[in-house]
Parts: structure tokens; sequence; C-alpha cells
């Protein structure tokens, strides 16, 4: 039961993030914003760190734990937060649903997993999917440039994915998150200058956004996150995820009055139905040939 609650609260808190990034923008640039998030998840994991006398990770997976912090962290919120000055929080949500479609295609390469016939039906209709969300955006007839940007999004994430299960075997929820997290906010500090500019004069509001991003769906969540990982089946996590778009549909409606293009939901459905098929193809196929090992 308590890894359910967990898990319900992962769900919300990584659903507001899309809407509470929208909030930050109206005062932020995209890097300043990112960096003042995870400047505030950085000190709170350091802070719970430090009480609990957190071990250093091995020098051995120091270089891993930077890609993996710059890909998870640097390339996905940096490409999530500059998509999300031209496209709304619930289309974000949608776009990023078709990770699962990327992590199914990195994963034949780096992981050696085979795709079934239906796999790649499920990759060519979430692919489809992702294409009519970027229409809905541009209005019918164009590309929405920031739809691009978010895809370059779910596409670090998925790498993400893919890289991570080589290492994250070797730690604790809290210490993965939080190397993770480090390692990923370093490259950020490019943008500080911008940032000790910028906070003085920002909304409140915009600010409250972004601690509340670098607390919960930030620190918070990104510890949920390792420790669902490490109880729950993945293809039982990634049904859940399919819950994301959803939530953040209704939080982005509820908060910013936001209503998607009919275009945008029917090419989101589309895409989560893809991603899903795609996903448990993957998934069916890593069985089969585990057991014939």
């Amino acid at each position: 039961m308590t890894s359910y609650v967990g898990l319900g609260i992962l769900l919300l808190l990584w659903a507001s993030a899309f809407a509470a990034i929208r909030v930050g923008l109206s005062a932020y640039g995209p890097g300043e914003l990112a960096l003042l998030r995870f400047l505030t998840a950085s000190f709170v994991l350091g802070l719970v760190a430090g009480a609990r006398r957190m071990r250093l990770p091995r020098g051995r997976d120091v270089p891993i734990l930077l890609l993996l912090g710059g890909l998870g962290i640097t390339g996905y919120h940096l490409a999530l937060n500059f998509g999300e000055t031209s496209v709304s929080a619930g289309t974000a949500s949608l776009l990023i649903a078709s990770v699962p479609l990327f992590t199914a295609l990195l994963a034949m390469p780096v992981l050696g997993e085979r795709m079934r016939p239906i796999g790649w039906v499920g990759i060519a209709v979430g692919f489809a999917g992702v294409a009519l969300i970027a229409l809905g955006e541009g209005a019918g007839v164009r590309m929405e440039a920031g739809a691009g940007i978010v895809v370059v999004a779910a596409v670090c994430a998925s790498a993400y994915n893919v890289l991570q299960k080589r290492v994250m075997t070797r730690y604790g929820p809290l210490e993965f998150a939080t190397y993770i997290i480090w390692a990923g906010t370093i490259p950020m500090l490019v943008f500080a200058p911008g940032l000790v500019r910028t906070i003085g004069e920002a909304r409140p509001a915009a600010t409250a956004s972004a601690l509340y991003l670098g607390v919960f769906p930030g620190a918070i969540a990104y510890v949920l996150w390792v420790a669902a990982l490490a109880r729950f089946p993945a293809s039982a996590l990634a049904s859940f995820l399919y819950l994301n778009p959803v939530l953040a549909l209704v939080i982005a409606w509820i908060w910013l009055s936001e209503v998607p293009a009919a275009l945008t939901v029917v090419g989101g459905v589309i895409a989560i139905a893809g991603a899903a098929l795609a996903s448990r193809a993957g998934q069916r196929a890593a069985c089969a040939e585990r057991k014939t090992l």
C-alpha cells in the first residue's frame, strides 16, 4: 500500500511540473528557471545527504553519472523549458508521453533488446500521434518549433532511461537521485549570471513556482522514481506513467485555464496508444529472450 501511495504522489508531482514550468517562464528564461529549480533540488538533497552521511559514488561510476545527469537533468529539462515557451503545458506532457517510443528504439542497439513486428507498428502509430500533436499546436498547418524541442527532451529522457540500468542497481534511491541531480546541475551554471540578474526582479509567483519545482517534482519526485523502479516491474510502472498526460492536462486546465486543441488531444491519444504498444512489445521480446538463455 505504501508503494502505491508513493507512486501516486510521484505521478501528481511530475504532472504538476508542466504547469509550474509555464508559471516560472513568465519571469525567468528557460535556462535560468532550470538552474534555479535544480540548485534548489541540489541544496535539499545536500542537506539530506549530509544528515545521513551518504557515501560518495565510486570513482569508476563518475563518468556515467555525469553522462546520465547531462541527459536526464540538463538535456531533458533545458529542452522541456525551451519547448514550453511556445507550447502549452498539456501539449508538452503529451509529447513527453512518447518517451517509451524512443526508449524502445534505443534499447535495441544499446541493450541488445529485440523488437517484434507489433512493436514496430506501435512505434509508427506513436510517431503519427506526435506529428498530430505538433500540427495541432501549429494551427493544423505548420509544425510548431517548440513541439520539436520537447521531442528532443523526450529523446534525452529515453537515453537516460536506457543507460541508467547499467549503474542504478549499485546505489540506493536517495544516493542515485542525488548524484544524478548534482551532475546535471553543474552544466546549468552557465546560466548563473542571468539568474542573478533576474531573480531580484522576478514576480514572487514565478520564483515560488521555481522553488516548488526544485523541492517537489525535483528532489522528492526523483527519489520516488528510483524507489519505484526498484519495487515495481518495468511494465507495470510504464502503464502507470501513461496517466501522467491526463493528470497534466487537468492540472493545466485548473491552474492555467489551458484548453488543448482537438487535434492535439487526438494526437495525444494516438501517441500514448502507440507508446504503450511499443513498450509492451519490447518488454515481451526481452522476456522471451531471457527464457531462451
